[in-house]
């Protein structure tokens, strides 16, 4: 069968359903952050669209989860068995129209990928580093398109983008132009951002099940 190339069935194809938001499951010493995190939940709801996050009920994690919950948004959370007691209440989980337990943090991650349309970092610690920056290093390598954005409340994330600049100009970074991250300040701009990236021709949101399988 041969494939439509037809422009406006390619911009359907790539229409954002879902958005992953990693952040971190403590609230942190700024009370922004957690206000960036129920402003985005409540964007990404009000825009008509799921939540994937890591299942956490605490935090900056439980501030996007209940701002999507109140806005009348469908959340999917994402958690590991061993983590339920120490992010999350089994009674705050129960209020998720979809929860998806895992055995392992690898095959967490490999859910939140394969779920998820478009990623999204909030202010957070080594895990959400870690997170957001393997869904870069994957897309540096060709193996997906979707949307990466830095939800920058704060400047948080300054001195990290100053990062990449300084691995970039050191010559560590050579397909620059696959992993083009959106710096987005307002997290109420974070999905619109999004949805104009996703509507891209040549961004297709579906990520290569060879990859997924590995990650």
């Amino acid at each position: 069968m041969t494939a439509n190339k037809d422009p406006i069935t390619n911009h359907l194809m790539n229409t954002i359903r879902s958005i992953c938001v990693y952040c971190g499951s403590s609230p942190g010493r700024d009370e922004t952050y957690a206000k960036a995190g129920h402003l985005l939940g409540r964007s990404i709801a009000k825009s008509g669209l799921r939540l994937i996050y890591g299942g956490g009920t605490r935090g900056i994690m439980g501030a996007v989860a209940e701002g999507a919950l109140r806005a009348g948004g469908k959340v999917t959370g994402i958690i590991p068995r061993f983590l339920i007691n120490r992010e999350a209440t089994e009674t705050a989980l129960n209020r998720l129209d979809e929860l998806v337990i895992t055995d392992n943090m690898h095959e967490r991650k490999h859910t939140m990928f394969e779920k998820s349309d478009a990623f999204v970092a909030l202010p957070g610690g080594i895990g959400t580093v870690e997170e957001i920056i393997e869904i870069m290093t994957w897309g540096q390598l060709g193996h997906h398109r979707k949307p990466i954005v830095f939800g920058n409340v704060g400047g948080f994330w300054d001195p990290m983008l100053a990062l990449l600049d300084h691995m970039m100009a050191e010559g560590f970074i050579h397909t620059a132009q696959r992993v083009k991250p959106l710096v987005v300040d307002d997290p109420e701009a974070i999905v619109a951002a999004i949805m104009v990236a996703g509507s891209s021709v040549d961004a297709p949101t579906e990520g290569v099940q060879s990859v997924i399988d590995k990650l």
